[in-house]
């Protein structure tokens, strides 16, 4: 789990690589879990109709943010999002049994 949070400046290029992370210039930057543009509800859906039943690991980086405080956040928000999947499709539910 990673995210990242792009920004319109056409001036940095679609890389930016001439820049530093953290650098708000930049076209993007790696940010805490949950502060980004990555859609962890729809990864976490994928990897739910894939039958994945293991861990989430955190690869935290966010030059803005204090690393024990953002480590901490990143790690409740994987724990808030990580849904498990339906045991019986929404249409099904409403038939009777």
């Amino acid at each position: 789990m990673k995210d990242v949070k792009l920004f319109k400046n056409e001036m940095a290029g679609i890389l930016g690589s001439f820049l530093p992370f953290g650098d708000t210039r930049r076209a993007w930057n790696f940010v805490s879990l949950g502060h980004g543009d990555t859609d962890f509800d729809g990864i976490i859906r994928e990897l739910n109709q894939a039958g994945y039943e293991g861990p989430l690991s955190v690869e935290w980086e966010d030059s803005g943010m204090d690393r024990a405080f953002g480590a901490r956040e990143a790690c409740e928000y994987v724990r808030r999002i990580n849904f498990s999947a339906s045991e019986i499709a929404f249409d099904s539910a409403l038939t009777n049994r």
